[in-house]
C-alpha cells in the first residue's frame, strides 16, 4: 500500500501555537485504499482521556510524541480521498515523514482471507481498517506494562496520571495534551510517585528498566516482529503479552497475537466456536487457519461483536495509592 504525499509549510490562523513549536509543517497523503482514520488509530489511545491523543468534534485526531528528533505533535483529518496532517514541534518532520506508515501504508489488509462468516461480515464492514505502525517503541511498551495484571481503568488512570504530573505540553496548539517523559524522565520518577498513581513496585521497575536500555528497545522497531519481541522479552517484567501488544503498534505486526490475555481467548473461542471457556492453546488451534494474520483476525473478531454472557463480577479496582 502506498499512495501519493505532497507537503507544504502552513500556520493555522487563530491558533495559539507554543513559541517553541514554530509554524506547522503539513502534507497531503492520499493512500491506493480508503482509510478510517479512527479504527487504525484506535488502538494508539489509552482510555477517553489520555493526554497523548484526542478526538476534535470536527473528526479530526491529535497526538502528542516523544520522536527520535523530540516532542512533535500531529493533527490528522480527512479531505476527501486524502489526509491533512500537520504537526508541530522538533519532531514534526519525523512525524510527517511516519504518516503513510501511521496510517497502514506498509500493511497488506488484501493478503488476509477470512475463513469465518463472523470475520467476513467484520472485514466487509470495515473496509477502512489498516494495522498502524508507530515506528516508536518504549510510548507503546510504558502504557502495555501498566496494563499488566489490572484493569484497564486503572492502567488508564495510572498513564493518565504520570503523564501529566511527570511529561512536558505537547507543541503547537495542541488541545491539553501532554508528550511523555524522556528515557531519563522515565527513570527518575520517585516511588511515592508510582505509588499515588497507582502502579506497584514490580511494574515500576520494569518501566526504569527499559528506559535505562531505550535506546536498544527503540531499534526493535525495524525489527522483524518476532525479532522485535525476542528483543523486549530480554527486559525482565517483559512477557510474550506486553511484548505482543507493543510490537502490533510499533511494528505493525499483523501476527503478533496477544497471549496471556485474560479475556481474548474466550472473546475468540465463543465468536469461531461457542466455547466461553477457550484458552490460549483453543484459541490459537481455532486462529489456526489465519497463521501470519493472527493479530488481524482477533481484531476482526472483536470488531464483531460476538462476546461471551459475563458470568462473574468485574476484577475489582484496588488503589494502592490508598493503602
Amino acid at each position: 500500500m502506498s499512495g501519493r504525499f505532497v507537503s507544504r509549510r502552513t500556520t493555522t490562523p487563530g491558533a495559539r501555537t507554543s513559541p517553541e513549536a514554530g509554524p506547522a509543517r503539513t502534507r497531503v497523503w492520499t493512500p491506493p485504499a480508503p482509510v478510517d482514520l479512527g479504527l487504525t488509530l484506535g488502538p494508539l489511545r489509552r482510555g477517553p482521556a489520555d493526554p497523548t491523543f484526542r478526538t476534535a468534534p470536527d473528526g479530526t485526531f491529535w497526538r502528542a510524541s516523544r520522536t527520535p528528533e523530540g516532542p512533535g505533535t500531529l493533527c490528522l483529518a480527512a479531505r476527501g480521498a486524502s489526509v491533512e496532517a500537520r504537526a508541530w514541534g522538533p519532531g514534526a518532520e519525523w512525524l510527517l515523514a511516519g504518516t503513510p506508515a501511521l496510517l497502514g501504508a506498509e500493511d497488506e489488509p488484501e493478503s488476509f482471507t477470512p475463513r469465518h462468516r463472523l470475520v467476513a461480515l467484520a472485514r466487509h464492514r470495515s473496509p477502512g481498517l489498516r494495522l498502524t505502525r508507530t515506528g516508536l517503541v518504549l510510548e507503546s511498551l510504558i502504557p502495555s506494562v501498566l496494563e499488566q495484571k489490572v484493569t484497564t481503568d486503572e492502567a488508564y488512570r495510572a498513564w493518565r496520571l504520570l503523564l501529566w504530573r511527570h511529561g512536558e505540553p505537547a507543541p503547537g496548539p495542541a488541545p491539553r495534551m501532554r508528550v511523555m517523559p524522556d528515557p531519563r524522565g522515565w527513570a527518575l520518577i520517585p516511588s511515592w510517585e508510582w505509588h499515588r498513581a497507582g502502579v506497584d513496585d514490580k511494574r515500576a521497575a520494569t518501566i526504569v528498566r527499559a528506559a535505562r536500555v531505550a535506546r536498544r528497545l527503540e531499534e526493535a522497531a525495524s525489527m522483524a516482529p518476532e525479532e522485535a519481541m525476542a528483543r523486549l522479552e530480554l527486559v525482565p517484567g517483559i512477557g510474550p503479552w506486553t511484548s505482543a501488544e507493543t510490537v502490533q503498534r510499533s511494528n505493525g505486526a499483523p501476527d503478533a497475537l496477544t497471549l496471556g490475555d485474560l479475556h481474548l481467548p474466550r472473546i475468540v473461542g465463543y465468536a469461531l466456536a461457542g466455547d466461553r471457556d477457550a484458552d490460549d492453546a483453543t484459541m490459537l488451534e481455532l486462529l489456526t487457519p489465519y497463521a501470519g494474520q493472527r493479530h488481524r483476525a482477533a481484531r476482526l473478531i472483536l470488531l464483531g461483536g460476538r462476546v461471551p454472557p459475563r458470568r462473574t463480577p468485574k476484577m475489582p479496582r484496588v488503589d494502592i495509592g490508598l493503602l
